[in-house]
């Protein structure tokens, strides 16, 4: 055995609004993805926390997953603890990400218990940000430099 678990973090930025709406469904519905993933779940509960940001916990055979959904912010910060070596926490988030639809994630994957088999111990880290994001990025780099040089010409 090289490691113990894999675990996973992924901060998903500009989420779709009407996911916040109610607290109870959200959760029925990780609930579901989860289920869908061959996960028994042993434990379930959500809490609106004093901060007005919602707070869901699940607890299953191979581990666990926590959410953090801030509706005023559009954020959601959550977490996969998967106690398998070979586990891919990456694909039970696939459909969680696409339950929030964010612009923008940031994705950092860990493997825990790691008793010195690896030479590199850092975190593997992805940013992807949405492809609708990035063209309007590029359209205004575009008319910045557009507009630059009109500016040069007189």
């Amino acid at each position: 055995m090289s490691i113990i678990a894999r675990h996973i973090t992924v901060d998903m930025y500009k989420c779709k609004t009407t996911c916040f709406d109610d607290m109870h469904a959200l959760q029925n519905t990780i609930k579901t993805m989860l289920q869908e993933s061959d996960l028994e779940i042993l434990s379930s509960s959500s809490q609106m926390m004093t901060d007005e940001h919602i707070a869901i916990v699940l607890l299953f055979n191979e581990g666990h997953i926590t959410v953090h959904a801030f509706p005023d912010l559009q954020y959601v910060s959550a977490d996969a603890f998967l106690c398998e070596e070979d586990a891919a926490p990456e694909q039970v988030f696939s459909s969680i990400k696409k339950l929030f639809k964010p612009e923008k994630t940031k994705t950092t994957i860990l493997k825990r218990g790691d008793f010195g088999t690896s030479t590199d111990m850092k975190p593997k880290t992805k940013t992807k940000v949405a492809p609708l994001r990035r063209i309007h990025n590029t359209g205004s780099k575009v008319i910045n430099m557009l507009k630059n040089k009109d500016d040069n010409k007189n």
